[in-house]
């Protein structure tokens, strides 16, 4: 299993029962194949540039652990979300201490 990260951002108008809905169908769906090591709700914040005439949004950063072929299909998944506006995956494998 590699280590992951994730951070996606969230629809501000949404309400505050369809943000943790939603929180928890991205946890749901990395469940079915790794597991979620860390969930940190970092809330609203301005975005960096307007995206969908909005100017904020709410950021979510999960760490996880999966297979390779999970980030395929979870970024694929919230490509669609309706409610995911903005998201990335990182692989904390690569990652590489510089001195």
């Amino acid at each position: 299993m590699n280590r992951y990260e994730l951070l996606f951002i969230i629809s501000s108008t949404l309400d505050d029962a369809a943000k943790l809905d939603t929180i928890e169908r991205v946890k749901a769906i990395i469940a079915d194949g790794g597991e979620v090591t860390k969930e940190d709700v970092i809330g609203m914040k301005k975005l960096a540039y307007p995206i969908e005439k909005k100017n904020e949004g709410y950021y979510v950063l999960i760490n996880f652990n999966a297979p390779a072929d999970l980030p395929k299909e979870l970024s694929r998944r919230l490509r669609i979300s309706d409610a995911v506006v903005r998201h990335i995956i990182i692989n904390k494998d690569d990652d590489k201490d510089v001195a």
